[in-house]
């Protein structure tokens, strides 16, 4: 599939519905582009969801973070006193 799409003012260039609709690129993505073998490459990149991903794989214990908290800030007031 080829499509041609012309370059307008400041580089802009518009990415066909159809490409869109295909990748899923929706408003506000961040899409990933380079420069490879003399072609441009743009690569759909979904922040969103790999932060989503990513803090699934997290394992947090809140207990122990307010504890961490609590003793820090008894740290701090006695600096201050």
């Amino acid at each position: 599939m080829l499509f041609r799409v012309r370059v307008g003012k400041r580089g802009v260039i518009v990415i066909p519905k159809e490409v869109r609709d295909r990748l899923g690129i929706e408003e506000g993505m961040v899409l990933e582009l380079s420069v490879e073998d003399g072609k441009i490459v743009i690569r759909v990149r979904d922040l969103w969801s790999e932060l989503r991903k990513r803090g699934k794989k997290l394992e947090i214990d809140v207990d122990k973070a307010e504890r961490e908290l609590d003793e820090d800030e008894e740290l701090w007031l006695k600096r201050v006193e």
